[in-house]
């Protein structure tokens, strides 16, 4: 048997008052409890990036802004495979999540994404299809089975867990896909290294 997948869960909301930590911990439980993968949440909020880019190919100037690289920038390498939670705002998802994003690069390369979204009446679904794109652009592969929360303020009890077992299940299909793709990507890295 391989070792278990690294999957890193990103909670893209640094909002006040956010829902996304309760979403965040449930997807990792529910992905730490499979016997082939092992999780990294990573919360943008407590681990936050610079907003003020460098030169196209140059290294952060300022000290401090390597240092909240090297916070996170690791983290994002050495995971097989993510999991991005991600409420949506304005139809689209938010600016901290992009900003982590575009750090990246060869990070995300031949790993596969998949989605927890959550919002009101649409269930943050424009926002997974806002990001299906900027992943497609990092050689990444999107997750067909997402997480759609409508409503996501009442799907969850005081203890964090989903109220409705389809929302168990879901997060059980696309888990159950990121696996495949995540297993399948790491054998063809480690055979043939992706070059973009």
């Amino acid at each position: 048997m391989s070792a278990p997948l690294r999957i890193a869960v990103i909670q893209g909301s640094t909002r006040d008052g956010r829902l996304g930590p309760t979403v965040a911990r449930w997807i990792d439980a529910r992905a730490a409890d499979r016997p082939d993968m092992t999780t990294d949440l990573i919360d943008l909020a407590e681990t936050p990036l610079p907003t003020v880019f460098p030169q196209l190919g140059q290294a952060p100037a300022r000290a401090e802004d390597r240092d909240l690289l090297a916070a996170v920038s690791p983290r994002i390498a050495a995971a097989d495979a993510f999991v991005v939670v991600t409420p949506e705002y304005n139809h689209s998802y938010p600016a901290s999540l992009k900003n982590a994003i575009d750090w990246h690069h060869r990070e995300w390369h031949a790993k596969p994404v998949g989605f927890v979204a959550y919002g009101g009446f649409s269930a943050g679904l424009r926002a997974i299809e806002h990001l299906r794109g900027v992943f497609a652009e990092l050689h990444a592969v999107t997750i067909r089975d997402a997480v759609g929360l409508q409503g996501a303020w009442g799907r969850f009890d005081a203890e964090g867990r989903a109220v409705d077992p389809a929302t168990d299940t879901a997060a059980t299909a696309m888990l159950d896909r990121l696996a495949w793709w995540a297993q399948v990507l790491r054998e063809g890295r480690a055979k043939t290294p992706y070059g973009a």
